[in-house]
């Protein structure tokens, strides 16, 4: 770990500082200390710490190549992960994201994010990167060169003048908060209950190679998920709007369960199961902001939108900010003129947007109706497949390149077929 002492911490000078050394943090850092830019990463936890969003998509692998991290997170035994199989009442089906539109990986890996953070940020560490752990970030100012006021988990206060500031902070929103960046979501409010299991699955038939997307049996706006890893444990979680899981009792793991059993599926597959992890709770989680980035700072993946977690669309996100923030930047630093909105954020939001069309609608039946037709045109499977595999910024994909149009083209024929 690179952490100078804070004896030798007086007022830094950076080209960059980035707030965060989650994925899209580590990334950022690597792809900027390529190109021989000074970079400061403030990360305000200690790592390994825990973090939900543990199935990756294939897209991803692809800037954690980039980042010179493949051989790290390929050597680390994570789970191996092919596609996405999907679960409501009788009905079973998968996508293989091998067999999809876009060319790019089409296996990825399903992570414990603890680990899996640790080591992108540990090989961005080896590569020279400057990462400063238990340190937050309490003022910024964007009046000149931003500068930022940071303190330590003891308390010592310092500054770091940077030319440029990437929110990296996920969840913790550290600019948003502190420039009132805020907006509503335009998305309802859900809550997600989830834990880590021991799960003990002796089903033959169970795929550890995929996420299982679970629909409640009864309301098709209540969902879960089952990610295996490859140490006998698997997330589990359940996702619903807060008026759809009031009824449950108890503690929150006597919640989780109550619901889980409540799914035939998955109270056989984890009639087994141990929790080996405290049950968590998120609320209201879905975000947005008014501004993704101006001349002085850009907003990753969930510190700008977080949408939801039905597709793991969340890391990709990530990751995909940090490699177009970086190219843009990149730019910046070496003097030319970069439109933030018209080179970052309008090319960034249109996978965002088509992430979110299919996310919307998940929750409004459409797009179920889609997954589970059974007699589906193979190039429009591969089509919607790439999707699900990340590729949401591919414009040579009709399902893409007008989300909202072809997704009610097919789901009026797969309605018409199955009336």
């Amino acid at each position: 770990m690179h952490s100078e002492s804070l004896n030798s911490i007086n007022n830094l000078d950076v080209d960059v500082a980035i707030i965060g050394a989650g994925p899209s943090g580590a990334i950022a850092a690597s792809l900027l200390h390529q190109q021989g830019k000074k970079v400061l990463v403030l990360e305000k936890q200690y790592f390994p710490r825990f973090s939900i969003g543990e199935s990756l998509l294939p897209c991803c692998m692809q800037f954690i190549e980039q980042a010179g991290m493949i051989d790290a997170v390929k050597d680390a035994g994570f789970q191996f992960k092919n596609g996405a199989a999907f679960r409501y009442q009788d009905q079973y089906t998968t996508f293989n994201f091998t067999d999809k539109f876009t060319a790019g990986p089409g296996t990825t890996f399903q992570v414990q994010r603890g680990q899996f953070d640790k080591i992108l940020a540990d090989t961005a560490v080896k590569q020279g990167v400057n990462i400063h752990y238990g340190h937050t970030v309490t003022q910024v100012d964007l009046h000149a060169d931003p500068v930022l006021q940071v303190t330590d988990d003891n308390g010592a206060a310092y500054q770091v003048n940077a030319k440029f500031i990437l929110d990296a902070s996920g969840f913790g929103r550290v600019l948003p908060r502190l420039l009132n960046l805020e907006k509503p979501s335009n998305l309802p409010s859900r809550s997600a209950i989830f834990t880590h299991i021991e799960d003990n699955i002796d089903d033959p038939t169970f795929d550890r190679n995929k996420i299982l997307i679970s629909v409640h049996p009864h309301h098709k706006d209540i969902w879960y998920w089952l990610i295996p890893f490859s140490n006998n444990r698997c997330s589990i979680g359940v996702v619903g709007e807060p008026h759809l899981l009031q009824h449950l009792q108890g503690t929150l793991e006597q919640q989780l369960f109550a619901i889980v059993n409540e799914e035939p599926g998955l109270k056989r597959l984890l009639a087994n199961a141990n929790i080996v992890q405290e049950c968590a709770t998120l609320k209201g989680y879905s975000a947005n902001v008014s501004t993704l980035a101006t001349t002085k700072f850009a907003l990753l993946g969930n510190a700008g939108e977080f949408l939801d977690p039905v597709f793991s669309s969340g890391v990709t996100i990530a990751m995909q900010s940090a490699a177009m923030a970086v190219e843009s930047l990149l730019k910046q630093l070496d003097g030319e003129a970069v439109d933030w909105q018209q080179d970052y954020a309008e090319p960034l939001m249109k996978g965002v947007n088509t992430f979110r069309t299919y996310v919307q609608a998940w929750y409004d039946g459409r797009f179920q109706d889609v997954i589970f037709y059974q007699h589906g045109n193979p190039k429009i499977k591969q089509m919607i497949c790439s999707i699900l595999a990340g590729y949401a910024w591919d414009a040579s994909n009709p399902f893409v390149a007008e989300s909202e149009r072809r997704l009610n083209t097919i789901v009026a024929l797969c309605r018409e077929t199955a009336a």
